[in-house]
């Protein structure tokens, strides 16, 4: 039986571990050699040599920065005349004059981005069409961390499904790449693995790895394979545990490789689906509606010097490996060690060598997951914001393309704008404060026919709220626009009259939150530093709501703030209550807009209603409901929630296909002792029944008896 003819419904074989005899999980090693890259020193002579000249978007560049630049020197000059209209200006309003100009340069190049993302997609973008045929292989490789196997292996069938049924299948190989630290997920990524293969029969072409140390974490993952199988492929297409590609959408991809042969990195748009709690739907809808300006902008002016974000994409190996070899930094994390976001990073270096990075923000078909809930945001926010902080390290790398650097320094203020937002604020309302309490010094030393008044100008100063509020909704607006226009997405979106509410939602949605995730961003940014590291978590991808108590212990101090700000801020002027109003009521309601974020109940309320639907919601991809059908039969299994010592004692196949997965391991030096697996050796002698083999061993020493064979032994002789 093939994978497209698998009815999603059909019962997973019982034990076709069991049933078959094993075959080795990974096909023969293709070394390919990864060298380290020296990010001191480049020589452009040993880097690919383009086939073609490639030709800069200067003009879109010069339209987008210079634009930005213009409008933030416009924006200065404003902000001047607000702060300089009593004739004198002070320390603190030049500190405020700063600050401003540098947040607002931030939005003024979303903005003119936008503009250009904008007047592309209104000329209409078009995907080519299908290949007849493909002349190259290409690796399928989904790297896992302690993921849940009913949905990722849901995934790679259906994608597999899709691919075969383009006509293109036998140039595509599939990898699970397991970064697990946990034995039970380990365990039931191997069943899930030996049940699909099983499945699929003798043409499976479907692989598994897992790594006994997850070194470098994703980028050791992905590099592991690259220098052990890479040289067997000529492309690898990189998912993400949550990503979702279309067949068409991926031979698409390959056949772009083929075509243009100086490719190294071509980069989809993933758009967000499958979210169902409110947070995530705000986020959903709003990938969908303003994320293709956005990200059409930025591909018009990258040209070939584009980004990478880590998934959904598709790599040429030999120029991956030549080029992308990444170097421990020089000091302790969190802005030493290894490159925690290593997608710009990786980019960077193999646009550097001569190959490169594009973008195709038009290709239909790939999807992925966000986070359910605020707090699930802020966690995986805090490990970007440490990554893209520690990009100020890797920004000055010789020979870099200056589009590069650009993409590392937008990453780096990213972050680097919630604290001088904070700080803005704090400036502004020392200000206030100075000129509401502080007695002026109406005639200074020197000599002037008027006295010196500490005031702002507010007719100015309410006009360039305006035009900061008029650049900051615009790549919003934009997108809405577009929505309006194109008749199958309005439909689709509920209709003209939904379709603004819901852009109204979202707008109203992200401004109380707006400020919550300035002071949890600021945090990040003081504590990393301060040279805290973050550790690397697994992302909660279901709809789950968080406890009550850990939403009031994360956010009662910005409730607390924002009662002490606003209380101040009312006792200084009414005036400044009413300009901090918005920032204020985010902060005092963070514990409830923090709660509200998570329910699964008002998302689907908003749903029935109509409101921030998006096309892929109303008629969901066929790959999604494929998908969702096969994770709803895999989690039949129950294999996520089995226990791994009784599911290995209980089936002698699985635990004998375990023991032949596990790699060869040196002589163990004498004299030197792993307490995990003595302690694990001690208790598992001792045990005489595997209940207490369970009972007694720690998830540590679970995890070192799973990588020794005599222990695993040892294991299934135990009595029930």
């Amino acid at each position: 039986m093939t994978a497209s003819t698998l009815s999603p419904g059909a019962p997973a074989d019982p034990a076709p571990h069991a049933a078959l005899p094993f075959a080795p999980a990974m096909p023969p090693e293709a070394p390919l050699p990864m060298p380290v890259q020296d990010l001191e020193r480049w020589d452009p002579a040993g880097g690919h040599r383009p086939a073609a000249r490639q030709a800069k978007p200067w003009l879109a560049r010069a339209f987008v920065f210079g634009g930005a630049a213009l409008l933030t020197g416009y924006g200065a000059m404003q902000m001047y005349e607000v702060v300089a209209v009593s004739g004198g200006t002070t320390a603190l309003q030049y500190v405020l004059l700063a600050l401003f100009t540098l947040n607002f340069s931030w939005i003024a190049l979303a903005f003119t981005g936008a503009i250009l993302g904008f007047l592309v997609l209104l000329r209409g973008l078009r995907s080519p069409a299908l290949p007849a045929r493909l002349t190259t292989r290409t690796a399928v490789v989904m790297p896992v961390y302690n993921e849940a196997t009913a949905r990722t292996f849901a995934g790679v069938e259906a994608m597999r499904a899709e691919i075969d049924a383009t006509g293109h299948g036998a140039a595509f190989d599939y990898f699970v790449l397991s970064d697990s630290t946990q034995g039970d997920a380990w365990i039931a990524e191997e069943r899930a693995f030996l049940e699909l293969r099983a499945r699929w029969g003798d043409a499976a072409r479907l692989y598994y790895r897992h790594r006994p140390k997850n070194h470098h974490r994703k980028a050791g993952n992905i590099g592991d394979f690259v220098a052990r199988w890479g040289g067997a492929y000529d492309h690898m297409l990189v998912l993400d545990a949550d990503s979702l590609m279309t067949g068409p959408c991926i031979v698409h991809l390959a056949a772009a490789m083929e075509a243009d042969p100086d490719a190294g990195i071509i980069q989809s748009l993933p758009l967000i689906i499958n979210r169902n709690t409110l947070f995530a739907r705000v986020q959903q809808f709003a990938a969908r509606i303003y994320g293709p300006v956005i990200a059409t902008g930025l591909s018009v002016w990258s040209g070939r010097d584009g980004n990478y974000w880590g998934h959904n994409a598709i790599i040429r190996t030999r120029a991956f490996a030549a080029a992308c070899g990444l170097p421990d930094l020089k000091g302790k994390p969190p802005f030493g060690g290894h490159v925690l976001s290593h997608d710009f990073v990786e980019a960077a270096l193999i646009r550097r060598a001569g190959w490169s990075v594009t973008m195709l923000p038009a290709l239909p078909g790939s999807y992925e997951e966000s986070p359910p809930s605020l707090i699930d945001v802020a966690v995986r926010d805090r490990r970007w914001a440490q990554g893209n902080l520690q990009h100020s390290r890797i920004i000055g790398t010789a020979g870099l393309a200056l589009a590069s650097r650009q993409h590392f320094a937008t990453g780096i203020a990213g972050y680097v704008a919630s604290p001088l937002w904070l700080a803005q604020l704090v400036v502004g309302i020392a200000l206030v404060l100075q000129t509401a309490w502080v007695r002026p010094e109406y005639f200074t030393s020197e000599f002037g026919l008027y006295p010196v008044w500490p005031r702002f100008d507010p007719v100015r100063a309410l006009q360039l709220f305006g035009l900061t509020m008029g650049i900051l909704l615009a790549p919003k607006f934009l997108g809405l626009i577009l929505a309006l226009i194109d008749r199958p997405v309005r439909r689709a979106c509920g209709g003209a009259i939904r379709l603004v509410l819901s852009s109204l939602i979202e707008i109203l949605l992200s401004a109380l939150i707006a400020p919550i995730a300035m002071l949890i961003q600021s945090g990040s940014v003081f504590q990393i530093l301060l040279g805290r590291d973050t550790g690397w978590n697994p992302q909660r991808r279901d709809d789950g709501s968080i406890p009550w108590g850990d939403i009031v212990r994360r956010h009662r101090w910005h409730m607390a703030l924002g009662l002490v700000t606003g209380i101040a801020a009312f006792a200084i002027a009414t005036s400044l209550f009413l300009w901090m109003s918005p920032t204020i009521l985010g902060l005092v309601l963070a514990i409830p807009i923090s709660w509200a974020s998570g329910q699964l109940g008002l998302g689907l309320a908003l749903k029935r209603l109509g409101l921030l639907m998006t096309p892929e919601e109303r008629t969901p991809p066929a790959i999604a409901a494929q998908a969702g059908a096969l994770g709803r039969r895999n989690a039949e299994s129950g294999r996520d929630d089995a226990d791994a010592l009784t599911a290995l004692h209980a089936d002698p196949g699985l635990a004998a296909a375990h023991a032949a997965m596990l790699p060869g391991t040196a002589p163990r030096p004498r004299g030197t002792i792993d307490p995990d697996r003595a302690l694990a050796q001690a208790k598992v002698v001792e045990a005489e029944t595997i209940a207490e083999a369970r009972a007694w061993l720690t998830p540590k020493e679970r995890m070192a008896l799973l990588h020794d064979r005599a222990l695993l032994d040892r294991l299934t002789r135990l009595a029930p």
